[in-house]
């Protein structure tokens, strides 16, 4: 296991990088603060998220902003606010901070519909338990496969908690659509001391979560303390691991993460890993005309040196990395591609714009 984290430390050390003069960066608006997430209703429309608690409406081909009103309770704190967005079938599926009280909050998620730029018909699907205090490490991407609905929730800052199957910090969630739960979910098979909703434990911050169009398969990026950052697939009953092992990352101070081993049966180990840490947020995989070259590749994007990166995939394995941009948008926190292939990109800035990547 040693020789497997070096090989992967020397193919991250050693990355290829895009030319910046093959890149085309269009900003279609300004105005943004600290944006969090992005889905398309239309080739038309996108909704993006702001973490202090708007929800807006861009018009792509009159560039302009139109607010969704809502009545959310957000607690807007640290790292939490309003996350993450997913536009599917006339429904829209939001993620937050809820306020719980007494300085409490969890990663919660609603359905509901927007008319007329209001959010209706609002349903509370699901809301992480217990309520904790840290206003950090949420998690909070969405996606959908079929008729499950995946949430990533943080553990809260809350550490070994992630290793505690019969609370949500720190664990992927997998519920129908309407927010009832699977019978086909680890709880009811194998695992009967995990909380229902419960599919898989041991991440940390798993703040990018998508479905790949190729494997039709759910991966994420979790974002590990100092280094330990990896990418990974999202499998039935499995544990990452966290925080009994920090896949070759630190504490803060330096100090090593809990005393588990890489080798350990117990772990589910992630196909690519970043040391030193990228801080990694918003992922896709990459499908389209623009850059046919890329397919099946992931984008990921970096908060903590401002770029891009691509994640090379061969047969649904990492293979390599390739630096798409750096320091051109600021921390990027969301990445989405149209129908065209065209990349759209947020950087999680006080005041930020919408940009669209072509060639």
């Amino acid at each position: 296991m040693k020789v497997f984290i070096s090989i992967l430390i020397l193919i991250l050390f050693l990355p290829s990088v895009v030319k910046t003069e093959e890149l085309q960066f269009t900003e279609i608006v300004d105005g943004l603060k600290h944006p969090w997430g992005m889905s398309f209703i239309d080739p038309s429309n996108l909704l993006v998220t702001e973490r202090g608690g708007r929800l807006v409406r861009i018009h792509l081909p009159s560039q302009k902003i139109f607010p969704v009103s809502h009545t959310l309770k957000v607690l807007v704190l640290r790292q939490g606010g309003l996350l993450d967005v997913l536009y599917h079938e006339g429904h829209v599926y939001l993620s937050y901070s809820e306020d719980r009280g007494s300085g409490e909050s969890s990663t919660s998620v609603v359905r509901g519909k927007i008319v007329n730029d209001v959010l209706t018909d609002v349903e509370k699907l699901f809301r992480a338990e217990p309520p904790l205090k840290p206003g950090f490490h949420f998690g909070s991407r969405l996606v959908i496969q079929g008729n499950f609905l995946f949430i990533s929730a943080g553990e809260r800052h809350g550490g070994m908690i992630a290793q505690d199957g019969s609370k949500h910090p720190g664990s992927i969630i997998r519920i129908n659509l309407d927010g009832s739960i699977p019978i086909s979910n680890p709880h009811f098979i194998s695992k009967k001391d995990w909380s229902p909703e419960v599919y898989q434990i041991g991440v940390r911050n798993p703040q990018g979560m998508a479905l790949s169009p190729f494997d039709h398969q759910v991966y994420i990026v979790n974002h590990g303390a100092k280094g330990g950052d990896f990418l990974g697939k999202v499998k039935f009953g499995e544990n990452y691991g966290w925080e009994e092992i920090g896949w070759g990352g630190t504490n803060y101070n330096g100090s090593k993460i809990g005393s588990g081993k890489a080798s350990d049966p117990r772990f589910m180990k992630p196909m690519h890993i970043w040391i030193p840490s990228i801080a990694p947020s918003g992922m896709a995989f990459y499908q389209g005309d623009t850059f046919k070259e890329w397919d099946g590749d992931v984008l990921v994007g970096s908060l903590k040196f401002d770029m891009l990166v691509k994640v090379d995939m061969e047969e649904s394995k990492a293979v390599g990395e390739t630096v798409i941009f750096r320091d051109r948008i600021g921390r990027v926190r969301d990445v989405e591609i149209d129908h065209k292939g065209d990349i759209y990109l947020l950087a999680d800035e006080a005041y930020t714009s919408l940009w669209k990547l072509t060639r």
